[in-house]
């Protein structure tokens, strides 16, 4: 995929399509995809962000004219096209536009073999259902192979994988798929117990309710033991029974 994308790369040019759609040609070509919860950053190069967020702005611009507000002469409003497009590409969904911070592993000269947990590690994604906010924590368990990661590091994997619109579920997956690609871990379970504003601020209009998922892998899920001592471990942490948020 690398080598395709590379020869790709030199055959991209300034074309007057929208910058959108030239990306989208991009990742086609190079037989990517771009679902809500992909990161495209591969695809990109110098400047597109920049000419995404003013189509963006445009695009948003569009949706305030359609709901009949007039932001050219509302001050609450004049600017809000423009603030929203810039939240969304660095901000809300910047999981999308920006590369995975560099993640640097140490051997685990300890050889330590017991579980250890880190947590709870804040979670702000976006429902793709609604574009309403999820909130919550985030819990994970590791058992340790010949490699370990710093504690923070597990906070910006969470991050980077949560800006982004998606379901709960999807984003609870890809936090292990990538936990287990970067710590080559023997055992990983993640667990995210969050408040979805879709359930919140319309529809239903529950305050009380929110959803927890758990994925748990390798001795986390083969290994009974291991796996008890993961989920009895969490009833102490921080936040977990208590409701918090």
């Amino acid at each position: 995929m690398d080598d395709i994308i590379n020869e790709l790369k030199d055959s991209w040019d300034n074309s007057n399509e929208p910058i959108s759609k030239q990306i989208k040609q991009r990742i086609d070509k190079a037989g990517g995809k771009y679902f809500c919860n992909d990161n495209i950053t591969e695809y990109l190069k110098d400047g597109d962000l920049k000419k995404l967020t003013n189509e963006v702005q445009e695009k948003v611009q569009s949706l305030l004219d359609s709901l009949i507000i007039n932001s050219e002469k509302d001050h609450n409003t004049q600017k809000t096209a423009e603030r929203v497009a810039r939240m969304f590409i660095t901000e809300v969904f910047s999981g999308r536009y920006e590369s995975l911070p560099k993640i640097t592993s140490f051997p685990n000269v300890l050889d330590y073999d017991q579980l250890y947990t880190t947590g709870p590690i804040s979670v702000r994604s976006t429902c793709a259902h609604h574009m309403q906010p999820i909130v919550g924590k985030c819990y994970i368990g590791v058992f340790p192979g010949k490699h370990v990661i710093g504690l923070s590091k597990f906070n910006r994997i969470v991050r980077w994988i949560a800006q982004r619109p998606q379901i709960q579920e999807e984003m609870t997956m890809q936090i292990a798929d990538k936990l287990e690609e970067i710590t080559k871990a023997e055992g990983i379970g993640v667990v995210i117990k969050a408040e979805h504003m879709c359930m919140t601020h319309r529809g239903v209009l529950e305050h009380e309710s929110d959803m927890t998922t758990s994925i748990v892998r390798g001795k986390l899920r083969d290994v009974e033991t291991i796996k008890q001592e993961f989920f009895t471990l969490l009833q102490g942490m921080k936040g977990f029974m208590n409701g918090q948020k």
